[in-house]
């Protein structure tokens, strides 16, 4: 069989399509052309129950016929993003959200949504979403669901959310599951290369740019969540080609794609906080940080975490997040889990949908009776 040798990731195998994939490619390209996308990422329907500075918080909204029984039984999910990223990271596309998901299984389910950032907010740091929005956020959803919640975070949500519960054991939360969330960027190939340069200057160069620019510019974000995953991006074309006619892999690709080019800017003091906190010093390394209103200490987390880790994840390798799991010596149980996909395929990817969706179904299960 002969193949095509590219110059990042797998060889391609050449092979003569069959009559029937080629009638598929052919259907799948029409309605692409027609309809400008085969992805239905209509958001699924919610309703805001709560507004406040950089903090709205929705209720997505279940069929009237299963909302009974849904709060009389299932986990209360509170969704928590990342800065910088829209929160469509939960709800990418139809088939593939996974706020869906909780909804349809029943979950009473909600979301903090940041909205975007503008250069007034350059003087916001961690603490204000560490101190006011996620905990604002858990309260108004545990109000609403009259029970403690289950948080699911991605990335910076996860070890904001960990964060927040550490210095604040009244929040009503009852476990916490952190998708992607390093805690160890000595162990980040991106970062490492970087840390000795930073380390030695001071961070005076990133700090003079970033203040400059009133933090981390949303073209910038996407420029580096795209770089990220550089094999890919190079070889899309590519890949679209030879999947012409899988309607499921086109519609990912288009539903990441809008994903991408939504991206949010960063704060200045955020990023600042981050660039010379996380990266620079490596301060979550040890469990613990100062972010200006007293050391909060992972040592303090005693609900149930759930650690899940992307096997090609380069923005938060398998490492560095499981390197959590060392700084939680108090808390009720920790599980380490990990599943194929990258930094948002291990969060949303098809793959996901019977490996990480699966993981969190388990946890959520086990610690149901937590919710009651």
């Amino acid at each position: 069989m002969a193949t095509l040798k590219l110059p990042y990731g797998p060889d391609v195998p050449l092979t003569v399509p069959k009559p029937d994939a080629v009638a598929t490619a052919a259907g799948n390209l029409y309605d692409w052309i027609t309809n400008g996308t085969l992805a239905d990422t209509t958001p699924l329907p919610s309703e805001i129950l709560h507004t406040a500075p950089q903090t709205t918080v929705h209720r997505y909204i279940a069929s009237k016929k299963g909302v009974a029984a849904t709060r009389a039984g299932k986990p209360t999910i509170l969704l928590v993003p990342p800065l910088a990223a829209p929160a469509t990271c939960f709800d990418l596309r139809r088939g593939c959200s996974l706020a869906e998901h909780f909804v349809t299984r029943g979950h009473p389910t909600y979301l903090v949504d940041y909205g975007p950032i503008a250069f007034s907010d350059r003087r916001l740091g961690l603490e204000h979403w560490v101190d006011k929005v996620i905990p604002d956020a858990i309260d108004v959803a545990s109000r609403d669901a009259g029970t403690p919640v289950h948080i699911v975070a991605w990335c910076l949500g996860g070890i904001m959310s960990l964060l927040a519960q550490a210095s604040r054991h009244d929040l009503p939360v009852a476990s916490i599951t952190a998708i992607a969330s390093p805690f160890d960027v000595a162990q980040v190939p991106l970062i490492a290369p970087l840390r000795p340069i930073a380390i030695r200057t001071g961070g005076r160069v990133g700090t003079a740019a970033y203040r400059l620019l009133g933090g981390a510019p949303a073209p910038l974000v996407k420029r580096a969540f795209q770089l990220s995953s550089v094999d890919k991006y190079v070889t899309k074309p590519l890949a679209i080609l030879t999947h012409l006619d899988d309607r499921d892999f086109l519609a990912q690709i288009q539903a990441v794609d809008k994903f991408t080019s939504n991206m949010l800017a960063y704060p200045g003091r955020t990023f600042g906080q981050m660039y010379h906190r996380f990266m620079r010093e490596n301060d979550l390394a040890d469990g613990s940080i100062d972010l200006g209103n007293g050391v909060i200490s992972l040592t303090d987390v005693t609900v149930p975490v759930l650690i899940i880790a992307g096997n090609d994840d380069v923005i938060a390798p398998k490492n560095a997040v499981h390197h959590l799991g060392d700084l939680l010596p108090n808390a009720r149980e920790v599980v380490l889990d990990s599943a194929p996909g990258g930094h948002l395929g291990v969060l949303t990817g098809r793959k996901a949908r019977s490996t990480t969706w699966r993981s969190i179904d388990r946890f959520l299960a086990k610690h149901a009776t937590a919710a009651a």
